[in-house]
């Protein structure tokens, strides 16, 4: 199918784990056609914007803080052919994910009305108690696992 036959939506999001194997995660409270559950902190990437920008933005509104953004872990793609309630075309989403380390600011979530109803830091070892999580959480933590294997201690 070529690329003007159906829709894609571009999303950053970021990865931060801190050195006692916490990530920070964000509760998605289902706005829209989802079930809620855990993800990263990150979103859609408006017309305006680079993909790091939208996740410096996308982390501030959605956890609180600041960050700066480091180089990209890996990207995850999924689609489907039914249309959404945008469009009667088919759909893709592209995900890129990034590193990202905190620079500033305080655990909260600051977007009001939205899709994230909180942040948490979440401790590795815990996620698989903590209930449903997007595949973009998985996604993201093996990008990392992979990058902290590779990279020089």
């Amino acid at each position: 199918m070529h690329f003007t036959e159906y829709d894609t939506r571009v999303a950053a999001y970021a990865v931060i784990v801190d050195d006692a194997e916490r990530i920070l995660l964000t509760w998605y409270n289902g706005e829209g056609s989802h079930d809620p559950g855990w993800s990263l902190p990150g979103g859609g990437v408006d017309y305006d914007e680079t993909l790091e920008q939208a996740v410096v933005r996308e982390v501030r509104e959605e956890a609180g803080y600041d960050v700066e953004v480091g180089a990209p872990l890996t990207t995850q793609a999924w689609g489907h052919r039914n249309g959404t309630t945008r469009s009667d075309k088919p759909y893709k989403a592209v995900k890129v994910l990034f590193a990202a380390t905190i620079t500033g600011g305080v655990l909260g979530t600051l977007e009001v009305g939205g899709s994230t109803d909180f942040a948490e830091w979440v401790p590795l070892a815990d996620l698989d108690q903590r209930g449903r999580r997007a595949s973009v959480v998985d996604v993201g933590i093996a990008a990392w696992a992979r990058q902290r294997e590779t990279s020089p201690a």
